[in-house]
């Protein structure tokens, strides 16, 4: 989240930037923020004046006990008896106006980046480059992938219907190998990179979800379990990063890099029509995730070199592709700068996003204290990085509509060796 006093040195810059996020209420929200924080100050100073009278009084009466005025010792024994219990109301009271700022804190996105370009919608990203021609599939006669899973026999919506609901599909024979041949073969082109494995929880606890911004904001996108208070994880990056909450590492230790192979649960609620049909929207799918530690004056290189690397996985699995730098009114409540990586689907003839890179600055760390400690042992925030590496079903979805041959579907040679097979057929 972003500090009180960050705020209130750069309330222009905050106000702009919220305002390109398009945060209607921006200026009552900052404004109200202030007021409540110039409310906190003026207890606490209450408070220290109270707590300073009352030391006072708690003084006198030693002395005037020794120099034989009991009557005034127990007339400042009173007044320092009540002066103790009005430090308390007023201790009280400033940490519930702390908890009422922090809640409001809560409220405020990051601040986008200078290089965020204005925008309300997805239509305003602006388009850095694309990869791969895909006018080959303008005069194909392409099935979609959801009529491909059926023919070959790959997963079973309906069968999901039964069991669990829409959204939760079974995969099948080669389907299921597929799922597992991209899993394995996106954790092993991580593991070369340098990122660290990680199997983490698949459940996280409330602290945690508002830790890393999905709370409040996403409170309706997640699946919760009410007796336990434990949320169902939307991507990896939640409990990965949170592994670092209230940690301070040494500045020989950054950066840390790791990546994490969970399912994702996410509700997806109002979600409907063609654009959400057979892969390309589930409420449970697979994903590869990385996660990145920075100082803040390396982390944007760190992006670079992020976005990079997803690039290249999308590369090696001859898919079509765009990179996208999303604008104001389409970037996450989190974020300061996104990318986000589309694959071509040849049948659907359109874009499918697949991946978001993301630079969070100092936004999360703040949030849930995570500190580096530099070689004098001044302690400093942390900049946070995660993008998907990558996310399957709309990889899986196009892989399969643009694979299609008089034989079956081909795989890409990379992954033959993960999948066991070169064809579906």
């Amino acid at each position: 989240m972003l500090s009180i006093s960050f705020i209130r040195e750069n309330r222009d810059l905050v106000l702009s930037g919220l305002k390109k996020k398009r945060l209607k209420e921006a200026d009552a929200l900052i404004e109200e923020v202030i007021s409540l924080d110039n409310k906190r100050k003026k207890t606490q100073k209450e408070r220290d004046d109270v707590q300073f009278t009352a030391n006072s009084e708690a003084k006198k009466i030693g002395t005037l006990i020794k120099e034989g005025n009991i009557s005034q010792a127990e007339g400042a024994k009173k007044k320092a008896g009540a002066l103790k219990s009005e430090v308390q109301e007023l201790e009280s009271l400033v940490g519930d106006i702390e908890e009422e700022l922090k809640l409001l804190l809560y409220k405020i996105p990051n601040i986008p980046h200078q290089k965020v370009p204005e925008g309300s919608s997805a239509d305003d990203n602006i388009e850095i480059f694309r990869e791969g021609d895909i006018s080959f599939f303008e005069d194909k006669n392409l099935l979609p992938h959801w009529d491909l899973l059926k023919k070959y026999d790959l997963a079973d919506f309906d069968l999901g219907n039964k069991v669990t609901g829409a959204g939760f599909p079974f995969y099948k024979g080669k389907g299921a190998k597929l799922q597992r041949g991209l899993i394995q073969f996106f954790l092993d082109q991580a593991e070369q990179e340098g990122y660290l494995e990680i199997q983490p929880p698949i459940l996280i606890n409330e602290e945690s979800g508002y830790a890393t911004g999905q709370l409040p904001d996403k409170e309706g996108q997640m699946y919760h379990l009410q007796n336990e208070n434990y949320y169902l994880i939307p991507t990896a990056e939640v409990p990965i990063t949170n592994m670092l909450r209230k940690e301070t590492v040494r500045e020989e230790e950054i950066p840390l890099k790791f990546c994490g192979y969970t399912p994702c649960f996410r509700r997806e609620a109002g979600s409907w029509g063609a654009n959400v049909r057979g892969l390309n929207r589930l409420h449970q799918f697979d994903k590869v995730e990385i996660v990145e530690i920075h100082k803040p004056e390396e982390s944007y290189e760190a992006l670079e070199r992020m976005s990079e690397y997803i690039e290249g996985l999308i590369r090696k699995l001859e898919l079509p592709f765009r990179k996208l730098l999303l604008c104001g009114g389409d970037i996450s409540f989190n974020a300061a700068l996104c990318y986000d990586m589309e694959v071509y689907s040849g049948a659907q003839k359109r874009w499918l996003e697949v991946s978001s890179v993301s630079n969070f600055e100092s936004y999360q760390a703040n949030r849930m204290n995570l500190k580096y400690k530099d070689k004098s042992g001044k302690s400093h925030l942390a900049h946070t990085l995660n993008g998907s590496g990558l996310a399957l079903p709309r990889i899986v979805a196009a892989i399969l509509e643009n694979g299609q041959t008089k034989e079956g579907i081909s795989i890409p040679e990379v992954l033959v060796d993960y999948c066991g097979f070169k064809t579906i057929s």
